[in-house]
C-alpha cells in the first residue's frame, strides 16, 4: 500500500479531505488529467481503482467524461455517486441515470457497458459490498445527510 493510499484509507484523514480538501483534489485531478492526456489522476496516484466513464450529457447531448472510483464485483463495476458527501448528486450520476450504455476506460482499455441504477434490496446488498471495499463511503454518506448515494452497476458488453 503506497503512502497516499494509506492516508486515503484513514477515516480521520478522509473526513478532513471530504470537509476541506475537495477543491484541491479536484484541481490536481484536472491538472494531472490534462498533463497526461487523461492517463493519470489523483485516484491513480493513491492506488485506488478508478475508471473514466463517458456518456452523452442528458441536457446537451455532448460527450461528458468523469473519473470515478469503482468497486469491482463479479459481473462488473459498482459506481457510487458520493459527490464528496455534498447534499446534491454528482452531475455524472444524472447522466448515467438518463442512459443505458456508457463507454468505460480502465487502465488504458476501453469497453462499452450497460448501466443500471440499483434500488431496493439489490442496492442494499451492493451498499454492503461497497462499504466492505471502501469503508470511508460511510463517512461521506454521513456528511451528505438525508441524500442517499446513487449506486450504479456497470456490466461490460461482450
Amino acid at each position: 500500500m503506497n503512502p497516499l493510499q494509506r492516508v486515503a484509507r484513514n477515516p480521520a484523514a478522509y473526513r478532513r479531505l471530504v470537509l476541506n480538501g475537495r477543491p484541491v483534489a479536484e484541481g490536481i485531478e484536472a491538472l494531472l488529467r490534462f498533463a497526461t492526456a487523461g492517463r493519470l489522476g489523483v485516484l491513480d496516484l493513491a492506488g485506488l481503482p478508478n475508471v473514466q466513464v463517458t456518456t452523452s450529457g442528458r441536457k446537451t447531448g455532448l460527450a461528458r467524461t468523469a473519473t470515478v472510483q469503482y468497486v469491482p464485483v463479479e459481473n462488473g463495476l459498482l459506481l457510487v455517486g458520493s459527490n464528496w458527501g455534498r447534499d446534491r448528486h454528482p452531475s455524472w450520476s444524472a447522466n448515467l441515470k438518463a442512459t443505458q450504455r456508457v463507454t468505460v476506460r480502465r487502465r488504458g482499455h476501453r469497453f462499452v457497458a450497460t448501466v443500471r441504477l440499483l434500488a431496493g434490496e439489490e442496492r442494499d446488498e451492493a451498499w454492503s459490498t461497497v462499504l466492505a471495499h471502501w469503508p470511508n463511503y460511510q463517512v461521506a454518506q454521513a456528511q451528505a445527510g438525508r441524500r442517499q448515494f446513487r449506486l450504479f452497476l456497470l456490466t461490460p458488453i461482450p
